[in-house]
């Protein structure tokens, strides 16, 4: 038995230490398909994995394999979804014929950067790079239909709770057995908690970055991530607490540091932003069967809603403090950072930097 193993790529050179695990999840054997987004250093990826029952005593009755890319982003990795399926089905059933992979490389590598991408086949991993990298995060990771109301439906009214986390740029670990693939998307919805669209928020702050599938060979990169949201298969990963700070297990919810766990208490008016999100997420689906209106989705509105109530939390902030002192938060903003100098009060102003105390 030799596990889990790289069996092809290209290019040749590209290093894939540990991808054979990432992109084939722990627990696999037990599903015939999935498909999984992980992180490989500062490239995202994006595998399908496949089972198929064979009569050989040497694959234990059973051959399975991954066929995957790599990408500096992971908003556009989902063009590739079909191709990738029906890559992994064809080399179950073809094993060892790459001329398809081969040419898709050779089609798409014009665009690889120049540290290269990799291809691969079988826990694996082979490369595009057709990505605009400068793309916001919480722009297109495109998902099937229903993603986003997925995520609605299945948390519920504790969406107000993980959005307090995600602003709070906390360590996000879900756990879930497999199938993997609409977990990886709950990672994603996680991240779209926390957009903020102001000029000069979160500049001191750490970006909230979504490690999708994470297993035992990530737990040295997780001991130094200050801030992350990332989906596992092992349940292992509930005993090292030093790695998370909160932990959520289909709709439960739960932190282990004593002073976050306040906030998994729903208040009156988290209940009452949930009631907003849900009306208007109701007269979307009415406008749209009604209406036929098309110009709006469910993405739209939940990216929106969240993006607007965090951005107006920060500028509320950011005027409350000026104001209080008598002051205009844009005219005298110069003038009050000039007396402060003048006469040497050390402070960072919160219209400076509205996530420092």
């Amino acid at each position: 038995m030799t596990g889990n193993m790289v069996e092809w790529c290209l290019p040749h050179d590209i290093n894939l230490d540990g991808v054979e695990f990432k992109s084939m999840a722990s627990g696999s054997h037990r599903i015939t398909s999935d498909f999984i987004y992980f992180r490989k250093g500062c490239y995202f990826g994006l595998a399908c994995f496949a089972n198929m029952p064979v009569e050989s005593e040497l694959e234990r009755g059973a051959r399975m394999k991954s066929v995957g890319i790599l990408s500096p982003s992971y908003t556009l990795l989902y063009r590739y979804m079909h191709f990738l399926e029906n890559q992994v089905r064809h080399q179950l059933q073809c094993p060892g014929q790459y001329s398809p992979l081969e040419a898709f490389y050779e089609d798409k590598k014009a665009v690889l950067p120049p540290t290269g991408n990799g291809l691969v086949n079988a826990c694996p991993t082979w490369s595009v790079t057709t990505i605009n990298r400068c793309m916001h995060p919480e722009m297109k990771i495109t998902h099937p239909a229903g993603c986003m109301s997925q995520f609605i439906q299945f948390f519920g009214e504790q969406i107000m709770v993980l959005w307090k986390f995600a602003l709070l740029r906390k360590r996000l670990l879900i756990f879930s057995p497999p199938p993997v693939g609409v977990v990886c998307y709950r990672v994603y919805c996680c991240c779209c908690l926390a957009n903020v669209s102001l000029p000069g928020i979160g500049v001191s702050v750490p970006e909230l970055r979504p490690f999708f599938y994470i297993n035992i060979a990530d737990i040295t990169t997780l001991e130094t991530e200050m801030s992350y949201v990332a989906c596992t298969t092992e349940k292992i990963f509930e005993e090292k607490k030093e790695l998370y700070d909160v932990y959520i297990d289909n709709q439960n919810v739960k932190t282990h540091r004593s002073h976050l766990q306040p906030l998994l208490r729903l208040n009156a008016a988290d209940k009452e932003k949930y009631r907003k999100l849900s009306e208007q997420r109701q007269l979307l689906l009415y406008s749209q069967e009604v209406d036929e209106d098309c110009t709006s989705n469910e993405e739209d509105l939940f990216i929106l809603f969240f993006m607007e109530l965090n951005n107006r939390i920060f500028q509320t902030l950011s005027e409350v403090h000026v104001r209080a002192m008598g002051l205009d938060p844009q005219a005298d903003r110069s003038f009050l950072v000039d007396l402060l100098e003048v006469y040497g009060i050390e402070v960072t102003l919160v219209i400076d930097n509205l996530c420092c105390p």
